[in-house]
Formats: C-alpha cells, sequence, structure tokens
C-alpha cells in the first residue's frame, strides 16, 4: 500500500503524475482545500508537499499525528514551522540545488532588463519611436555587482556576472570559505560599493527588511536593486519611495510583499521591472524538484538518509 501523501502546492499533470507513482495522493493546492482536507485525512497523512511561500503551520502538523515526512518543493522553507516539526522528530526535506540555474537565469534577465530598459524600450518601438528621441542607458558589463547571499544561486550569479566581465562583491553573514569574492561584512557597505545589488539570500524573520530605507540610499541615484530571493527582504515602502524619488535608478523584481498581488505603490512607475515570482520556474527546473522529491521520499520510506535534508 502506497503511503498518503497531502499535496499543498499546484502540480502540472506530468507532476502529479509521476507523484501518483509513489503515492496515495490527496491534492489540496488551494486555502479551503487544505483545510478540507487536513480535517477529512489527517488522521492518515504520513507525508506533505508543499514549498517555501506555502508552508506547513505547527496546528496543521499536529492535525496529522501518523506525519513522518515533509518536503519544500524549491529550495525555501521560510513557512514551514520547522521547530516544531523537529520536536516530533519529522523528516524535513527541501529542493535545494534543483532550480538554481534558473533564478539564476532569471536575476540576470531582470537586471539586463531594467537597466536597459528593455520593456519601456518595446513599448516606444511599438508606438514608431526611434533611438534618437529615447534617452540612453548605462552598460551592464564591466560593472560593479553586489550580492546579498552567496549561497548556490548567489554563487551562480556570480559565475555569470563574472561572464559580463563585473567586480563582484558579497555580504553574508560570515565569509564564504574559499570563496575569491570581496566580501563586506555589512549590506549598506555593499549597496554603497556597487553599482548593482542582487538578493538572493533566505527569507524568513531574520532577513525581513533586510534591503531597507539606508540600503538603498547607499546604493544612490544610479544603483539598481534585483530581488530573486523572497519579498519581506525589501522593505516595498522604502523602495517604492526611493523609485519614485529618483534616490535609486531602477529595480527589478520577482517577488514581493503581499504575494500574488502586486504593491500597488510600485505599479506606476516606469524604472521597476516586475515578474510573478516565476525565477525559479522552467520545465526543466519543476522536472529536477519532483524528481528530487521523489528520490527523497523513496530514501526515507526505504529507511535511508535523504539527499538535501534541511
Amino acid at each position: 500500500m502506497k503511503p498518503s501523501l497531502l499535496v499543498l502546492i499546484p502540480l502540472k499533470d506530468a507532476s502529479r503524475a509521476s507523484v501518483e507513482t509513489a503515492f496515495d495522493v490527496v491534492y489540496a493546492p488551494d486555502a479551503a482545500q487544505r483545510t478540507a482536507a487536513i480535517a477529512t485525512h489527517g488522521e492518515t497523512i504520513r507525508a506533505v508537499l508543499t514549498n517555501g511561500t506555502t508552508g506547513l503551520t505547527a496546528a496543521e502538523i499536529d492535525r496529522m499525528p501518523q506525519l513522518e515526512f515533509v518536503s519544500a518543493l524549491g529550495a525555501g522553507y521560510e513557512n514551514l514551522a520547522v521547530d516544531h516539526a523537529r520536536s516530533r522528530d519529522l523528516v524535513l526535506v527541501n529542493g535545494a540545488g534543483t532550480n538554481d540555474h534558473c533564478v539564476a537565469d532569471h536575476a540576470f534577465a531582470l537586471l539586463l532588463a531594467v537597466v536597459r530598459d528593455v520593456p519601456q524600450l518595446d513599448q516606444a518601438t511599438r508606438k514608431g519611436a526611434w533611438r534618437d528621441t529615447l534617452p540612453m542607458h548605462p552598460n551592464v558589463s564591466g560593472k560593479r555587482l553586489g550580492i546579498v547571499g552567496l549561497g548556490n544561486i548567489g554563487e551562480k550569479v556570480a559565475r555569470r556576472g563574472a561572464g559580463f566581465d563585473m567586480e563582484i562583491g558579497y555580504h553574508n553573514r560570515k565569509p564564504r570559505e574559499g570563496s575569491p569574492l570581496r566580501y563586506f561584512d555589512s549590506v549598506q557597505g555593499l549597496a554603497q560599493w556597487c553599482d548593482f545589488l542582487v538578493v538572493a539570500t533566505p527569507g524568513g524573520a531574520g532577513t525581513r527588511h533586510l534591503i531597507d530605507k539606508a540600503v538603498l540610499d547607499a546604493l544612490g541615484p544610479d544603483g539598481f536593486v534585483v530581488n530573486v530571493s523572497r519579498g519581506s527582504v525589501v522593505d516595498t515602502a522604502a523602495l517604492a519611495d526611493a523609485l519614485a524619488a529618483g534616490a535609486i535608478a531602477g529595480a527589478g523584481l520577482d517577488v514581493y510583499e503581499g504575494e500574488p498581488h502586486p504593491p500597488e505603490a510600485l505599479l506606476t512607475l516606469r524604472n521597476v521591472v516586475l515578474t510573478p515570482h516565476v525565477g525559479g520556474r522552467s520545465p526543466e527546473a519543476i522536472t529536477a524538484s519532483v524528481d528530487n522529491f521523489l528520490a527523497n521520499a523513496r530514501r526515507h520510506f526505504a529507511g535511508e538518509a535523504v539527499l538535501t535534508p534541511i
């Protein structure tokens, strides 16, 4: 008999079919279905598949007495009640490494789009404008790239930056052992040094509003910020004020506070490029994430160590 799995996130047909080969699936990808599914099936659920945004609460864990395995499909797990899950001796895994290249690609797509003003130029061209009537925009190549969070994704952003002949610095809580890149012990110091600030740090309480007014002021009127981490890391009100006042030159955001609704204060600004939290989504990344989940699950239920523990 296959173990019972509660799926709390939307899955495409192919992904869902793959998961159903290994589990008896209870599919509850929205809030109403989630509440009903836990009430109806909570006593028998042995595994949960979620993601960092959707999470899993301590109260929900307590309604599933047979629960033993929880997986976040992507790398993030900020809304998963980790401490409570560990108090229950649950096995926790994530999708670390499965979509890093996709997120790093998207970070650079946002950087290029906002610095080179690609969306606005596209609209102007469709309206018949020619280059002589439009403002010029700076190079990306040869500039200083600051990375907040030199984890797996941040490291891949750095590699892409090297391909653009960029000077690269980073901020972590502590220097990354063996990294040849320049380390800054504060985000504000990094922002003051760089031209472009790419945010790739984990979300959660520890990084909430890490990018605040002081950091944006340090970045300055010629600086750009790109966020591919979590919306909570950037102070939206401070960012909107900085963009509107010209305190920074522009922003590219794949994530924002209040998802799935983009902040109203940003929607009328021409110097911001927005995408709907798709940085880690591609056919290749989703397939790799699902495959990683299934590999972890097979190992757990066979009594073996999992591959990507939290």
